[in-house]
Parts: structure tokens; sequence; C-alpha cells
């Protein structure tokens, strides 16, 4: 095999298991730092409006952004197919194909924030004070989008390895790089909201400048590769799919969610307070769940480049076994501490109280979800992503369905709504699992 070499020996182990998922937990757990930094900067200026902006813009971004976290999934997979296979230059050819997408895709939002700006500025209709400063903030750190995707692609290559010690690195860095500009350039030299934006697109760029140095000390070199290979027509097809299937999966994902929010701000402040507040509970299960999810994608991927059905098979039931096992003690522990939770975060005795009524479904949400966060890892390992799009989608329709005929029963219909959801797409990816398994070891044999 052209640019191969010996595949390293496969460990599926629970030992293995966790040495994957824990940096990966803990790299979650740090994603919201970013919005989160430049608002409690901005925050010690004493501007309303100034904060409003921020706060605005982290959510555009996000969503903006991770419209576009199809690039470390996609990345990820196809990289851990090559490393099962022992194939360095594979390793690299598929950096280079991301790499070309992140940037094609960066610039393109660059050319279009006009027209981004315009839209996301009309949904979120804020005061003019904080539209101007939204618009200052926008419009200077769009111009980190093609580092910003890139940065995903090299999370991604490092996920693929099975070196998510070095993802959490990475992510570390780029956190304490935006500490550190955004603090001088808002506080130090006063540049007020713009430096906030300066900061972090500067700590893009650094993280993916640290990132390139870390893949090169990994053996990798992705700008060695010929452009006759990258722009291979059924490689790159591939690619192109693979990330075109899980930004539309994406995007159903952040729709469910945002609408989620939406009705439930229709109900009331206290209704949206004590959703946001449940909400939260879900979201500090998804972090330790997404790490059990990182493993089985690595090791899936390894597996089935590695052509051994039976590793394949164990990685799934262990990640499988291990998302199910805390997805039910952090139910357990939400439905024992979830009061406690819900006081610290909340003053007001109405959100405390609304809060309470609604806690046994917001502490089921672990529990219900932990199979879809599993197979997500899997399936995208195993690069099954067009069924995980169509599976989405349905999970999706499903969701839309209960809303539109359980609307009667106002927030209650909500969280059964995304329980169900959560539920639906487990459901699905385990009853698929076993037909597309077989078909994948049956055309590696």
């Amino acid at each position: 095999m052209d640019g191969s070499s010996v595949a390293p020996r496969l460990e599926i182990s629970h030992r293995r298991i966790m040495a994957l998922a824990l940096p990966m937990t803990l790299s979650h757990v740090t994603t919201p730092l970013l919005g989160l930094v430049d608002a409690t900067v901005i925050g010690r200026l004493g501007e309303a409006h100034l904060l409003g902006a921020v706060a605005l813009g982290a959510v555009i971004f996000d969503f903006v952004f991770w419209s576009f976290g199809s690039l470390r999934m996609a990345t990820a997979g196809l990289t851990a197919q090559a490393t099962g296979a022992g194939n360095r230059h594979e390793i690299d050819l598929t950096l280079a194909r991301a790499f070309l997408v992140a940037a094609a895709t960066g610039l393109l939002l660059i050319v279009l924030q006009w027209p981004i700006a315009a839209l996301a500025f009309s949904m979120a209709g804020a005061s003019e004070a904080v539209t101007g400063a939204l618009s200052i903030y926008f419009f200077i750190r769009i111009w980190s989008a093609p580092f910003t995707l890139a940065n995903y692609v090299i999370l991604g290559s490092t996920l693929g390895r099975g070196r998510t010690d070095l993802g959490l690195i990475l992510q570390v860095a780029i956190n304490v790089a935006n500490i550190v500009f955004t603090m001088a350039l808002v506080l130090g030299f006063g540049l007020g909201i713009a430096g906030a934006a300066i900061g972090t697109a500067l700590a893009e760029v650094l993280g993916t400048g640290l990132g390139i140095v870390v893949l090169r000390r990994l053996g990798s070199n992705p700008f060695a590769v010929t452009w006759a290979e990258v722009l291979n027509r059924a490689a790159m097809l591939q690619t192109l799919a693979m990330n075109r299937d899980i930004m539309i999966r994406n995007v159903a994902l952040i729709l469910a969610f945002s609408i989620f929010s939406a009705l439930g701000a229709r109900d009331g402040d206290v209704t949206l307070a004590a959703n946001a507040v449940l909400y939260n509970m879900f979201l500090i299960g998804g972090y330790f769940l997404d790490g059990f999810a990182t493993a089985a994608e690595t090791l899936c991927g390894q597996s089935i480049g590695a052509r051994d059905e039976r590793s394949f098979r164990r990685a799934i039931r262990l990640s499988l076994g291990w998302c199910i096992g805390f997805g039910l003690a952090l139910s357990a522990i939400f439905l024992i501490a979830g009061g406690l939770f819900i006081d610290f975060v909340s003053t007001n005795p109405d959100v405390r109280s609304y809060a309470r009524h609604y806690l046994v479904f917001a502490a089921l949400t672990p529990l219900v979800g932990a199979a879809a966060f599993a197979f997500d890892g899997i399936y995208t390992g195993a690069t099954w992503t067009r069924s995980m799009r169509d599976l989405m989608v349905i999970a999706f329709t499903a969701y839309a369905a209960i809303l539109l005929t359980a609307g009667d029963l106002g927030n209650t219909a909500l969280w059964i709504a995304l329980l169900a959801f959560l539920g639906a797409r487990g459901l699905g990816q385990v009853a698929l699992y076993p037909r597309l398994a077989k078909r994948t070891f049956a055309s590696l044999s």
C-alpha cells in the first residue's frame, strides 16, 4: 500500500475508552469559554449594550461556525480509518482535503458577511445601540472564519489518531490566548468591543499555527502532498459528501434546540428562565457523553481501517456501555441534587418553583440521549454519515410532529418532544447499525 506503514495493534479496553474520553470531556467544558471570556472582560466596562452585543455575537458565531463542525467529525472519521490501516500518506491527504474545504468555506463566509449579518441582526431584533456594537464585533471576528474552521480540521485529525490529550491541549491553548489577547486589547489598550473581537480572532490564528506544529510533530505534512492527489475526484467527492451530510445533521440539531428555546420564551419570562436553568443540566450531561462518543469515533474508525470486525464490535459494546452507565448515573444525580443546582443558578422563587416542576424531564435527558451520543461517534468513525443525516431528519420530523400535535400541553410538550427527539435518534441508529456493519465489513473482505 503506497505510503503505508505497519498499523499499530488496536487496544480496545475500558482503560483505553477512559483515556480517550476524559481529555475530550475536559475539552468540551472549555469550549464555551471563548464567548464567556469576551463577555466577562466587556462586562467590566459597565456598558450594558456592549455586553448584550458580545452575548449576541457569541450566539451568532456559535451557530455559523458550528454549522461547519462537520469538518471536525468528517476529518476524525477518515483519519481514524487511515490510522487503523497504518496509512500515513492517506492521513496527510485527508488533512490536505479538509484544509482546502475549510479555507474555501471560510473565505466564502467572509465574502458573504454582509447578507449573513443582515439576516442575523434582523433575527436578533436588538436595540440600535446593541446592533451598532454587534456590527463592530461581527465584522471583525468574521475574518477569523478560515482559521476557526482550520482548527476544527486539526482537532479532527488529532482525535482520529486517538490523541485526545493533544486535542485538549490545543483547546486550552486557544482559550488561554483568548484571555490574554482580549484582556490586553480591551483593558490595556482600551479598544472596547473591537478589542474583544480582535482578541478572539487572534486566538484562533494562534491555535491554527500551534496546531500545524503539533501535526508536524506527529509526522504529518499535508503541504507536501501533490495537488493531483488532493483533488482526486472520488476522494474529494467523498470528503464533500461527508461534510454535507454532517452539516445537515448539525443544522437540524441546532434548529431543534433553538426551537425549544424560542417556544419556551413564548410562554413567558419564568418559563424561559426555568428552561434555561434545566437546559444547562442537559449540556453538562452532554459534555460527559460527548467524551465517550469521541472514544467510539476513534476506536470504531481505527477498527474499520484495520479491517478488524471483532475489535469494531467490542469498541461499540464498551463505548455504548460507558455512555449508558454515565447517562444513568447523571440522571440519578440530577434527580437527587437537581434542586440544589436550580437554587444555585437562580435566586428567583418563581423560577425555582417552576424549574422543580420540570426537573424530572431534564434529569432524564442524559439517560434517554446516551445511545444517540454513543452512536453519533460510532457512525462518524465508520463514516456512515448519510445514514446519520437521514436518521437525524426523521428524529427532527418526529420532534416537530409532537410539538404540533401536543401544543396544548405547553411547556410539558416541549420537554416530551425533546426526550422523544433524543430517544428516536438513538433507537434509529441502534436499529440500522447491524445492516450497516455487515455491509461495511463485507465490502472490506
